[in-house]
């Protein structure tokens, strides 16, 4: 599996004619580079329209059709319309429509008016002003960094913040999930309405019996044991497994190489699992710390058949750009002594590269033991109930708290009672999705372009 994630964005700059095409063109060069340097640390491809004309620039109506047509071409997944000069706004609400990806709007900051009032010869700003209408007369949501100078740290936020954003949509417009076995029968808070879902949303819930993922492991553990003593080590190298047997090991492995076959074959971009029987009744292991080590390895999988937890897991990870996995944790208990903290808590599928003492892990009873790093942690929850959907996104920090089994970390923030308050009064349940890092604004600006989906913070 990949843990990296990738985008093409499309950048198509624009200007208006009456203006000194001197002063856009070199806008245009110094934005171009710009870009190239800040997306050069992540796996963002970026497609240009240098072919259009001899200014590289997007001007005229007649042209539109010819960039939406190459950029669908090229598979672009969001767009940048930066302004060289006052810029189009019959162009840039046209692409924005006839896209429908998620559009970025910008332009630099003028300099001084010329000082013996000779003409200024961009007016970025004011032509920002008029293209804004123009995205909200075609319905087009979009997202904005405020003028400012290139070279400006905004700037490289923005388009960053921007790219994340980018990344969320489209994982969410594409989800599959992998329904492994049934939800466990006094968990009605793990139920979805599967249609919904798919026609409100597009996400497909992909079922897999019980008995695939059993036959799939038992042939792994048959045919494959190169790939399972390989997997093995690997685990025994980052982990203390003293506390279990080698043929435990094997079929942990085994398992874990099964989803990750299954996930391939039905083109599942997460899954959701039974945990509490299946792989207990079938082999006599539990499957707890092979998902957190599934997520380590680029794999999505959300116990107790959590649906909707596996979702919000594949947009926090979006949001990071692969760059740190997330997790699902139970909500348990409130600090002893920390009126704001809160335990965040299972019973072992934690990704192992996010323990706060890496050389103290272990894995005892199929579960992982260890404790978490501290730091920023956000902590959201897509989920609907009657009809109504919505994206619960709060973030607070891990802080030092009482020691106990499993997998935890006690976060910190600003006001449990509120968050209490918020996330018993629903549509949300016990599971929540998190990660390192404060995405919270991210994914507000998100829920902008997801039709249904309401951002709810406390």
């Amino acid at each position: 599996m990949n843990n990296k994630q990738n985008l093409v964005l499309g950048f198509a700059p624009t200007r208006r004619r009456m203006y000194d095409v001197t002063f856009a063109l070199e806008n245009r060069r110094r934005i171009k580079k710009r870009v190239e340097s800040i997306l050069s640390g992540y796996n963002v491809e970026l497609v240009d329209i240098d072919w259009l004309n001899n200014e590289g620039l997007l001007i005229e109506m007649e042209d539109v059709q010819k960039v939406e047509e190459y950029f669908k071409q090229k598979k672009v997944d969001a767009i940048f319309m930066p302004h060289c000069n006052f810029g189009s706004e019959e162009v840039v609400g046209k692409l924005g429509k006839v896209m429908g990806k998620p559009f970025l709007l910008w332009g630099p900051r003028d300099e001084a008016p010329p000082p013996d009032g000779g003409i200024r010869q961009t007016d970025t700003q004011c032509g920002l002003f008029a293209s804004s209408k123009a995205l909200l007369r075609y319905g087009v949501p979009f997202t904005y960094i405020e003028n400012c100078w290139v070279d400006d740290e905004a700037f490289e936020r923005g388009l960053v913040d921007f790219i994340r954003v980018a990344s969320i949509i489209k994982t969410f417009r594409n989800l599959r999930i992998g329904q492994v076995s049934l939800r466990p029968k006094p968990f009605l808070s793990v139920m979805v309405n599967e249609s919904e879902l798919l026609e409100r949303f597009g996400i497909e819930v992909v079922p897999i019996t019980g008995v695939e993922i059993i036959g799939k492991t038992n042939e792994i553990l048959s045919n494959r044991r190169d790939e399972i003593k390989a997997l093995v080590a690997d685990i025994k190298g980052k982990i203390d497994c003293s506390a279990m047997d080698d043929e435990s090991m094997d079929k942990i492995a085994a398992l874990e190489l099964a989803f990750m076959d299954l996930a391939k074959e039905h083109e599942c971009s997460a899954m959701a699992s039974e945990c509490w029987r299946t792989f207990w009744q079938a082999f006599k292991i539990r499957s707890c710390f092979a998902f957190g080590d599934l997520i380590d390895r680029g794999l999505i999988v959300a116990c107790e058949t959590d649906i909707n937890g596996a979702v919000t897991m594949a947009m926090l990870k979006a949001a990071s750009f692969g760059q740190t996995p997330p997790f699902l944790a139970d909500l348990t208990i409130r600090h002893p002594k920390n009126e704001n903290a809160e335990l965040l808590w299972h019973c072992g599928p934690f990704p192992q590269s996010l323990a706060k003492y890496p050389e103290q892990r272990k894995l005892v009873r199929f579960t992982g033991f260890w404790e978490l790093k501290e730091g920023d942690i956000t902590v959201a929850r897509f989920d609907g109930c009657r009809g109504k959907y919505s994206l619960f996104a709060g973030a607070g920090k891990g802080v030092d708290g009482p020691s106990t089994n499993g997998n935890y970390v006690w976060i910190e923030v600003d006001d449990w009672v509120k968050w209490e308050r918020k996330l018993i009064y629903g549509p949300y349940i016990h599971h929540v999705a998190c990660i390192h890092g404060n995405y919270v604004p991210i994914l507000q600006e998100a829920c902008r372009y997801i039709e249904g989906v309401e951002i709810d913070t406390p």
